[in-house]
């Protein structure tokens, strides 16, 4: 069963710091490239940061140049977030999905609250 379990976030306040992973199974991880994506309330899912294959290119909105960082570790078949001065904006559920061939269904996310 292809799955991808997103962890790591919670409440934090302006300033902070929050590292996100998201652990995949049931395909082949290497193959792919991974993106994070974040949906706030009311407003549409948008891609925030992308991976290559290998780790050696990375892609972030411009939103969050500068703050987030993207990684991963193809052995453990995880995508992780590392998310820097964060701002109230960042508050959104935050999820993982491969490319090409998004995965359609997607998982539960995690919550990430930035609020003082």
């Amino acid at each position: 069963q292809v799955q991808l379990v997103e962890s790591g976030g919670g409440l934090v306040q302006p300033g902070g710091s929050l590292r996100l992973s998201c652990a995949a199974s049931g395909f082949t991880f290497s193959y792919y490239a991974m993106s994070w994506y974040r949906q706030a309330p009311g407003k549409e899912r948008e891609l925030v940061a992308r991976i290559s294959i290998s780790g050696g290119n990375t892609n972030y909105a411009d939103s969050v140049k500068g703050r987030f960082t993207i990684s991963r570790d193809n052995a453990k078949n995880t995508v992780y977030l590392q998310m820097n001065s964060l701002k109230p904006e960042d508050t959104a559920v935050y999820y993982c999905n491969r490319q090409p061939g998004q995965l359609s269904s997607w998982g539960q996310g995690t919550q990430v609250t930035v609020s003082s």
